[in-house]
């Protein structure tokens, strides 16, 4: 037998229709609301007003980013509030600077007067900062001393570079701000990515920025070539003959048949020169350590191709007679 009864829990069409009646009501007694309500005079409100900084940009730049917006506190018509709290093609307004380099901030109350003019018909109560930071620096093109970066190259062991670096050309253009530009402090640094250098270096380098810094610092040039020369020491020994100066009779000592070992890094273009040297341990009495009758061993001769001479042992100790 069919189902002819209808569930109760369904609206009927008169139902449903005098329910959107009454939603288009209050909705429309809202609206009306809201617009009388807006066309009322005297609400105060803060809003975060959008700025904008004018200057010379070709001789002048931001070092941080610039404030974009300042928060004020406003009164007046309620469209009015209503534009600038949701920035609706409200203008920003404009703060030129004739010499921005020579301040890091901006009163505001310096701002009150032509910002309150701007603002109008809308009046200005105040701004909620006394000041706005802001960096903007002067421009300059310097010329920096190139200089090998350390850190940027290795050498073969026991190599070292001998006389100066030549760079070609001798100074690298930078332009950038001021501020940016004093971190140089006179001098580029050149990145050679070499390791194990064990010859004469002469190339060309591709100069690059630190990232920090890439996007205020721009290079009038993009390489460099860079030269210099690299000598390679080798190691060696030699047993040394003990040699006494101005030793008293009755000193001697305490191992009379000692025989010192000298190690040494030698130049490899004076090797030859080298072995047609004798070296000497020198034990001069006169320098003593007399708190514990001590001599440092010398070495003669010390010519300028020999470095990092060491003795062993590097103490003689003394021993006095009767």
């Amino acid at each position: 037998m069919p189902d002819t009864k209808k569930s109760s829990r369904r609206i009927s069409s008169r139902k449903l229709s005098n329910l959107k009646v009454v939603v288009l009501c209050i909705l429309a007694a809202t609206t009306f609301w809201i617009l009388n309500a807006l066309n009322k005079d005297n609400y105060t409100t803060i809003v975060d007003y959008p700025i904008a900084w004018e200057y010379d940009t070709e001789r002048y730049y931001p070092v941080k980013p610039l404030p974009k917006s300042i928060q004020i506190q406003i009164t007046g018509n309620g469209w009015d509030l209503l534009r600038k709290y949701f920035n609706l093609n409200e203008p920003p307004y404009p703060i030129p600077l004739a010499n921005p380099a020579e301040r890091k901030f901006l009163l505001t109350s310096d701002l009150k007067r032509s910002l309150g003019e701007f603002l109008t018909p809308t009046q200005l109560i105040g701004l909620l900062e006394d000041s706005i930071p802001y960096q903007i620096d002067r421009i300059e093109t310097i010329a920096l001393i190139p200089k090998l970066d350390s850190a940027s190259y290795t050498l073969a062991k026991n190599a070292i570079i001998e006389g100066d670096i030549d760079f070609e050309p001798k100074s690298i253009t930078v332009k950038g701000p001021s501020s940016v530009i004093e971190l140089y402090e006179g001098y580029f640094p050149v990145q050679l990515d070499q390791k194990n250098l064990d010859e004469n270096f002469s190339g060309v380098v591709d100069l690059s920025l630190d990232k920090s810094l890439a996007d205020f610092v721009e290079l009038e040039i993009q390489e460099i070539k860079v030269s210099f020369d690299v000598v390679n020491f080798l190691e060696g020994n030699k047993r040394l003959k003990v040699k006494k100066i101005n030793f008293p009779r009755t000193v001697s000592l305490e191992d009379e048949e000692i025989t010192p070992v000298m190690t040494y890094l030698v130049d490899e273009r004076f090797v030859d020169e080298l072995k047609e040297l004798e070296f000497e341990a020198i034990l001069d009495y006169s320098k003593r350590n007399r708190s514990d009758s001590t001599l440092t061993i010398q070495v003669s001769p010390s010519p300028k191709y020999i470095k990092d001479i060491k003795v062993n042992p590097e103490l003689i100790r003394l021993k006095y007679g009767q």
